[in-house]
């Protein structure tokens, strides 16, 4: 669209479309990690697996953050 010479406010609503659905992707993926792979560490006896989980969620919020 920008090679294209459009209108900038048009080319603004698209990335701010393309921004969003990438957005509300993340928050399934998220969920779904949440639901499954982060429950069964905190279930099971493993502490290492357990902490490695929270570290991976730490990381994911501060890197949203920024």
């Amino acid at each position: 669209m920008v090679q294209g010479d459009k209108y900038c406010i048009d080319v603004l609503r698209q990335s701010e479309a393309v921004i969003g659905a990438l957005n509300k992707m993340n928050q399934l993926i998220l969920k779904n990690h949440l639901d499954t792979c982060v429950t069964e560490a905190i279930k099971g006896k493993d502490e290492k697996e357990k902490k490695k989980k929270i570290r991976e969620l730490l990381e994911i919020f501060k890197n949203s953050n920024r």
